[in-house]
């Protein structure tokens, strides 16, 4: 799996969730454990991961959609 976005933003995580969703791109939120430790006051990123062959079909969808990948 590769990393596809980075962010403190739950709602931008979960847009970009829906949006990979509706292409049939399959995507893992990872450190979503640690955002919860922190108490989630958005200090350490989550990342959204993607299957490797799948990253730059992803990384149209979320250029067309003007979302910013963090990394």
């Amino acid at each position: 799996m590769k990393e596809l976005l980075r962010s403190t933003d739950p709602t931008i995580l979960a847009f970009a969730s829906a949006l990979l969703e509706g292409e049939d791109i399959d995507c893992f939120q990872m450190d979503v454990n640690m955002s919860i430790l922190e108490g989630g006051i958005g200090i350490f990123p989550r990342r959204l991961m993607v299957r490797t062959e799948d990253l730059t079909r992803a990384e149209r969808v979320m250029r067309d959609n003007e979302i910013p990948l963090g990394r």
